[in-house]
């Protein structure tokens, strides 16, 4: 089967989902193109069966702004027609779906047939879609897909509130490959952050407000005074001065490290004793599933789709947004003795398991079966 893959290239749960999947169906003898303006970032091109297609954005004395989505249908049915592709799959509504859609039409128009599957992560719902100049757009990018997919249960209700949806919308969940996070823990990385009496806690994001960064440093203020810490902020994004300022105001430069963004936050996450993910909404928290990969529990809001991946008390606690001060106290409960760590730990990794790309991978190739 030849695959097209549309997704973003960034460091964004989407762009690692979609490129892990297509990398999955390389490995199985799928020959797959990935279709975006720049390589994503976990591509590998040195891999068999996988191609990729870059976007050119140009700028044009025509338009103030570059119109992506035309270049990208251009290039998608460009692609189609020469690389002969059997199937397309978006990832986000728009522009990548209603890209997808318009390509399709002018294929059908040369006689070429083009399905194409659409899935839905989360800010093109629960952001974009409360906005009204989006709205019509997103819906009738969902309508005119071939299949929808969310990655969540939560995410499913969500489009079904925002929009008019006219078909079923099947629920794929994120995954990972459990064999990448494997034997990453190295202790001379852990020594380089903390002393042997020493926890870490960890958090990464994109530093916006949804995040509620502030509030992972609050907690980590309130467990570092019953148990002394080190704090590891992974990413980088616009509130970061913010959270600076907030650190210089409780007096814990010392022990709150800033590492911006990196490629290395398996082995970041590996050292680390408990992750913390406060956010206002998650479609579904891929990056807490990275963190019990390495064996980590996790300290989490209960919005959205975490609750469908942070099991409470067992791979770590769940609060509600904002209850800095019960997740401070749920931190302290999983760190109060090593027994404890230990068990959180081996939940954590055992869970993340359920997830493993084997397992979701089939839930898609049948969607690619039924489509072709």
């Amino acid at each position: 089967m030849k695959i097209g893959v549309v997704c973003y290239p960034t460091y964004g749960g989407s762009g690692i989902v979609a490129t892990e999947l297509g990398k999955a169906f390389a490995e199985k003898g799928h020959e797959v193109h990935f279709i975006s303006y720049r390589q994503p970032v976990r591509l590998d091109m040195f891999s068999k069966n996988i191609f990729f297609h870059e976007v050119d954005i140009s700028d044009y004395p025509l338009f103030e702004h570059s119109p992506y989505e035309l270049t990208l249908t251009s290039k998608l049915v460009d692609v189609a027609i020469h690389e002969k592709l059997d199937i397309l799959h978006v990832h986000y509504a728009i522009p990548h779906a209603s890209a997808a859609y318009t390509a399709k039409k002018i294929l059908e128009s040369k006689g070429l047939k083009l399905p194409f599957i659409t899935t839905l992560h989360g800010t093109d719902i629960t952001l974009l879609g409360k906005d009204q100049s989006f709205k019509p757009v997103i819906e009738f990018a969902i309508n005119h897909s071939d299949v929808v997919t969310t990655v969540s249960e939560s995410l499913k209700r969500d489009t079904l509130k925002y929009f008019n949806v006219k078909e079923d919308i099947k629920v794929v969940p994120n995954f990972i490959d459990c064999t990448s996070y494997c034997n990453s823990f190295d202790q001379s990385h852990r020594d380089y952050f903390a002393n042997n009496d020493e926890r870490i806690l960890i958090h990464v994001s994109n530093f916006r407000k949804v995040k509620r960064v502030e509030d992972v440093i609050r907690i980590f203020d309130i467990v570092n005074k019953k148990t002394t810490s080190k704090l590891l902020l992974v990413g980088d994004g616009p509130e970061r001065a913010n959270l600076e300022s907030l650190c210089r105001e409780l007096g814990i430069c010392d022990s709150v490290k800033f590492l911006g963004k990196t490629k290395d936050i398996t082995t970041l996450m590996s050292i680390s004793d408990v992750f913390l993910l406060p956010s206002e909404n998650e479609s579904f928290g891929l990056v807490a599933l990275e963190a019990m990969a390495c064996g980590v529990p996790v300290v989490s809001s209960n919005a959205g789709g975490l609750t469908e991946v942070n099991e409470h008390g067992k791979t770590g606690y769940l609060s509600d947004v904002g209850d800095v001060e019960g997740m401070a106290r749920f931190t302290l409960d999983i760190l109060k003795d090593q027994q404890t760590l230990d068990l959180f730990k081996k939940s954590a990794l055992l869970h993340s398991e359920k997830f493993s790309i084997d397992k979701v991978l089939p839930l898609y190739e049948a969607i690619y079966d039924s489509l072709v």
